[in-house]
């Protein structure tokens, strides 16, 4: 499974502040999109990253920076039909991540970060759209112009998420290959 260097997934501090730095990164979007956060990327990003627990966990934290910021800050209503959306939300951030993780096995690392960024995209917008159909309502908030908007807020934080991977990874001195097996052991020099 390709993993965006594996630098991310043993613990040290790449480890710590890709973390970090995607915490932040997710309250960035909650106060620039509020709720257009890009958990399609965030998914993508993390199942290339991090191990499948770690990327799993991550997802949680993402989710609740935002559920946090928005009932906090932004003043998300404290109504029942928000509080269900919210935990909604975690939900499919949580699936997305696992879909994002479930494409990559064998795949060239530019085809596993492609794949991964596709199915977490339509697991996530899929799995809204099934429960407003479904249960909540909301369905004309799926128009394709707006689909398309939440797409390229997604490809654009994931393409500025994965820079931001490869940036770390220079600045680690990491003189590993960009895309390597987070689960294999790694040798010590």
């Amino acid at each position: 499974m390709p993993y965006l260097n594996s630098i991310f997934a043993r613990p040290g501090w790449p480890h710590w502040v890709w973390s970090a730095l995607l915490l932040t990164a997710s309250l960035g979007f909650t106060f620039g999109f509020a709720c257009a956060v890009p958990f399609a990327a965030f998914g993508a990003i993390t199942a290339l990253t991090l191990n499948r627990r770690d990327a799993l966990l991550l997802t949680v934290a993402l989710w609740l920076v935002n559920q946090i910021i928005g009932f906090t800050i932004l003043q998300y209503p404290w109504e029942a039909m928000t509080l269900a959306w919210g935990a909604v939300l975690g939900v499919v951030a949580v699936l997305t991540t696992a879909a994002a993780q479930a494409v990559m096995g064998g795949r060239p690392a530019v085809v596993a970060a492609l794949a991964s960024l596709g199915v977490a995209f339509v697991v996530y917008e899929g799995s809204l759209y099934l429960v407003s159909a479904a249960a909540m309502g909301g369905t004309e908030d799926f128009a394709a112009a707006i689909v398309v908007r939440i797409l390229e807020i997604n490809v654009a934080g994931f393409a500025g998420l994965l820079a931001t991977a490869f940036l770390l990874v220079a600045a680690a001195g990491s003189r590993a290959h960009a895309f390597r097996p987070a689960t294999r052991p790694i040798a010590s020099h």
